[in-house]
């Protein structure tokens, strides 16, 4: 459905994307993560046609989106990162002018207004001026604007910053509907547990390159270890270290062993050893790697902010 190929975007001196190129299918739900300068708001605004690339091209369904073409923008939806409405209007006027702009008809405007502002929970907002409304409520309303005009593809450019947890609780349950019923989103954020909870493929970039694509799984076969055994220190443990070091990279820390299992070892064959040895089960905890595992394991440093 859309194709990122080779795009490189710089500002000045500046590189804000390089070499960067992605396939994205219809239906999915792809989450682009990265920390804050990554280059995620960067490749929106290329996706949407706001900008243009130095180099490289996007298609959407075969067709440009960075030359003005107004088909392809019309396919797609964008949720951008700061807040796009206008707070002296009420939220009712606010959908008004974006609906007009897609050149929607009255009729079928004034559905889609009553639908949208019912499904994030504003249908008695909808005469308040937008400047009253929390940033929750804002950030849902302007979810709405994306909407009116029924792309085929969404873009969300962190669309929770400074959301409290029940509008972003809101905006996630709208998301997962929508694309149970067939949208395509593409999703930008520093948060691992969104991109977790929402996204069926995840792109992790940073310092404006993809390091990796792929389901959570497919990325969390990129470490070498699949699992952490933290082992209380004991007589017992001590005894069965050197059968352990034979099993994973094995680190003594404050009164503990932390084991991280080798990939394609066998748990049993780790709690096989820690058996034989008479080490309690109830001194061993088993922990399993996430997104974040991944990352520091593809940069080798934490999130920035």
């Amino acid at each position: 459905m859309l194709t990122i190929s080779s795009v490189s975007k710089s500002y000045g001196s500046l590189t804000a994307l390089s070499d960067v190129s992605l396939d994205i299918a219809p239906g999915e739900f792809l989450g682009l993560l990265g920390p804050n300068g990554a280059g995620k708001s960067t490749l929106m605004s290329l996706i949407s046609g706001l900008k243009r690339p130095d180099a490289g091209s996007i298609t959407l369904n075969d067709i440009s989106t960075t030359n003005g073409d107004h088909q392809a923008r019309h396919e797609l939806g964008l949720v951008p990162q700061n807040i796009a409405l206008y707070d002296e209007l009420t939220a009712e006027e606010n959908l008004q002018v974006f609906g007009e702009l897609f050149g929607l008809d009255h009729k079928t405007l004034r559905e889609r207004i009553t639908e949208g502002l019912s499904a994030v929970g504003l249908e008695d907002r909808r005469k308040d001026r937008v400047k009253s409304f929390s940033g929750g409520m804002k950030r849902r309303l302007n979810i709405i604007a994306a909407l009116l005009h029924r792309p085929k593809m969404l873009l969300c450019d962190e669309p929770t910053v400074g959301v409290d947890p029940q509008s972003r609780n809101a905006i996630f349950e709208l998301l997962e509907k929508l694309n149970r019923e067939g949208l395509t989103v593409v999703y930008s954020t520093h948060y691992m547990e969104e991109a977790t909870r929402l996204c069926s493929r995840i792109a992790i970039i940073d310092h404006g390159k993809i390091l990796a694509s792929g389901t959570l799984a497919q990325l969390l076969e990129q470490l070498p270890s699949a699992e952490r055994i933290r082992i209380t220190r004991s007589d017992a443990s001590l005894l069965a270290l050197p059968e352990l070091e034979a099993l994973g990279a094995l680190v003594t820390v404050d009164g503990a062993h932390t084991l991280a299992v080798r990939a394609g070892t066998q748990l049993s064959t780790v709690f096989q050893v820690l058996e034989k040895h008479g080490v309690a089960s109830a001194g061993c905890t088993l922990t399993r790697p996430g997104l974040e595992d991944v990352f520091l394991h593809l940069t080798g440093k934490a999130f920035r902010e």
